[in-house]
């Protein structure tokens, strides 16, 4: 019995889907691959969060984040975590974030895992969050920069920019940058590695930039709040399509507690409020 393309096409697609519906196995697609946890009950409306591994990491280790996983799923979001390549073929895994370093086109991986993820599992790919730690946490902020229409809002955690800082951004975004206050990894002022070879910038300079590239009427904050551990400052008085937070905790260099529903209750309120 011959089969239509269409029913085909059906066919390969359910096949996709099985071989990569569980966060221990990697869905592939041209330039790399992802894993996804997806929350009980997925609708067309289901939210993502794109969560990039630090130096180092995989994203076998950021499915196996308590802290950011469980929570994520537990408020009706799917956790999508892409694979860095390693450095020089064989090195350690991270991200080509730095512009004109040598590698793969992050911008463009990136948005084709999402892209996938929303339509091989039925996912909103408007409601999309990219975010990252570390090394990751430098590769959202620099695609945030230079593609920023390219997801809904940006969260990155210990990353920022490095020096010489971006001279400016694209446009407005929507971004929440949280950070330890004593990460010796990622410094609030940065640090040389390498023997200075490389310099990780400053990560208040960074916010600087974001209030520019927002159009902040104001360098002062519009309001100061905290939740649990994290001290937060927002700028309002910026472009209407824009917002910009900074979360400030008094731990060091990883994912902090409560982080994770700190960014749905920011997203929910600022990025997509009923």
């Amino acid at each position: 019995m011959k089969l239509s393309l269409a029913a085909l096409m059906l066919i390969v697609s359910a096949s996709l889907s099985a071989a990569c519906e569980t966060p221990s196995s990697l869905c592939k697609i041209d330039r790399g691959a992802y894993r996804i946890a997806l929350p009980e009950n997925v609708t067309p409306d289901t939210p993502l969060m794109v969560f990039l591994h630090g130096y180092g990491g995989s994203s076998k280790g950021t499915m196996g984040n308590r802290r950011l996983v469980a929570p994520m799923l537990a408020r009706g979001w799917a956790v999508v975590a892409p694979e860095g390549l390693p450095r020089g073929g064989d090195g350690p895994r991270s991200w080509t974030f730095f512009p004109g370093w040598d590698g793969r086109d992050e911008a463009t991986f990136l948005r084709a895992v999402a892209d996938d993820a929303a339509a091989r599992f039925g996912l909103n790919r408007a409601k999309t969050v990219l975010s990252g730690f570390s090394a990751g946490g430098f590769m959202v902020n620099y695609l945030a920069c230079a593609e920023p229409a390219s997801f809904a809002a940006y969260a990155p955690v210990a990353g920022g920019f490095w020096r010489p800082h971006p001279t400016k951004c694209a446009g407005p975004v929507k971004l929440l940058h949280t950070h330890g206050w004593v990460d010796p990894t990622v410094p609030l002022e940065g640090r040389k590695l390498r023997g200075g070879a490389f310099q990780q910038g400053d990560i208040f300079a960074g916010l600087e930039i974001w209030r520019s590239a927002n159009g902040c009427s104001d360098e002062k904050p519009s309001s100061y709040n905290q939740t649990g551990p994290f001290l937060r400052r927002s700028w309002k008085t910026c472009a209407p399509d824009s917002a910009l937070e900074f979360a400030l905790w008094p731990g060091g260099h990883t994912l902090p507690d409560g982080w994770a529903d700190m960014v749905v209750d920011w997203y929910e309120a600022v990025v997509e409020p009923n």
